[in-house]
């Protein structure tokens, strides 16, 4: 007997996570593996963010929190989108979640009604088709290339748009592409967007503080598109703090709403602790995390250099995030011993079991032809896990 839901049955695991966990079971067998799969800094939470946490836990802030989050905390978010982004959000339109990976849902299940349409610039982060799909959305994508920067032009998005699009959603900068999109090309999409009122857009910019050239530009602040933008941030990513959980949104006050309708009923307020903890982060001068960006840049410029010099393999020069996403369809059809590689998927098993590197296969992220490398790990394990990958792939006949 099946006693499962049609809906679970046809949600994905993670490839993310999945092929996390099977570099730890080989992990667990002696196996030393370099997992490049998840993205996770490998730095510490800041000590001022740290002693904030400590001294809430003294203070006893040990009791359920409001739905949408602390005002204190919805407040100091607002002053950090007019400082950082150039929006205009009171209070009332935050909410905190457990994570942007709660925000985005719960924006998915306020605003998607079943065969709504939502556009997604292809390669797009892992979850995104997943949770549209839960929903009973159709999923549109617009393919891109590393000869464009996987960055889509405004014709191709003009053309996606039909009467039954509801949304479009993208990652600025971009996982797993570590694209970002200057002012003058959001602007340009932005011209496309004022035709169609009835598109919402969903701009996730989690990598915000992880950037390296130009200036970080919200397409919500350009003012026509201001009430029916919503953006989305966080806390793991730029302030090192994945395992405090910690996502929050600035949206319409319809959209805000709905979500904090949506998340009361599921977990309710975000963890007590880590609220006001993030009051003191998101107050905090961005330049503090700069050292960590000057550590990312460096990471960057090692890993292309290194990946240029592996035979066959094509990468793009990423402007943010801490993700390298080479082409690697050459590889298809090639032997290892009996073994022949299909795909993006065989090739990261085969460096998994072979090169004990870890990666993600690009058809999770909707890039069959590619594979996701995190980045966010030593100088010294970046130059090791290239060199496995380089005698792994030797191995190819």
């Amino acid at each position: 007997m099946n006693y499962l839901s049609n809906r679970v049955e046809k949600l994905a695991e993670s490839e993310t996570l999945a092929m996390a966990r099977l570099g730890n079971e080989l992990k667990e067998k002696g196996v030393n593996v370099i997992n490049m799969s998840l993205g996770e800094p490998d730095f510490a939470t800041p000590d001022f963010v740290k002693n904030a946490a400590k001294d809430a836990i003294d203070k006893n802030f040990s009791y359920y929190t409001p739905v949408p989050g602390y005002k204190e905390l919805q407040e100091a978010i607002a002053n950090k989108f007019k400082r950082d982004n150039n929006l205009n959000y009171k209070p009332s339109q935050i909410v905190v979640s457990t994570g942007a990976k709660q925000s985005i849902i719960n924006i998915v299940m306020a605003v998607v009604n079943p065969g709504d349409e939502v556009i997604l610039p292809a390669p797009y982060w892992v979850s995104y088709s997943e949770m549209i799909m839960l929903n009973e959305g159709k999923v549109i994508t617009l393919e891109t290339d590393y000869k464009s920067d996987f960055k889509i032009t405004p014709a191709q998005l003009e053309k996606a748009i039909t009467p039954k699009t509801k949304l479009f959603l993208f990652s600025n900068p971009c996982n797993p592409t570590g694209t970002m999109y200057s002012e003058a090309e959001l602007r340009a999409l932005g011209e496309v967007f004022k035709k169609y009122p009835h598109v919402l857009i969903c701009a996730d910019e989690i990598y915000e503080y992880i950037t390296f050239e130009g200036k970080m530009f919200s397409i919500g602040s350009i003012p026509e598109l201001t009430d029916r933008t919503i953006t989305v941030n966080g806390l793991s990513k730029g302030y090192a703090m994945t395992g405090w959980r910690l996502g929050y949104i600035g949206a319409p006050q319809a959209i805000a709403s709905a979500c904090v309708k949506i998340q009361g009923q599921f977990t309710s307020g975000a963890n007590s602790i880590t609220q006001r903890a993030a009051i003191t982060a998101v107050s905090a001068d961005p330049s503090v995390v700069k050292p960590m960006q000057d550590a990312f840049l460096k990471r960057r410029n090692l890993l292309i250099s290194l990946m240029k010099e592996v035979p066959h393999i094509k990468v793009n020069n990423p402007g943010g995030a801490f993700y390298l996403f080479p082409e690697v369809s050459y590889y298809f059809g090639k032997k290892y011993g009996d073994t022949t590689i299909k795909d993006a998927k065989d090739l990261c098993m085969y460096l998994l079991n072979v090169g004990h590197v870890a990666m993600t296969p690009g058809g999770a992220f909707g890039a069959p032809n590619y594979i996701r490398l995190s980045y966010a790990t030593s100088e010294d394990i970046i130059r090791e896990a290239v060199t496995r990958i380089k005698n792994a792939l030797s191995e190819l006949k």
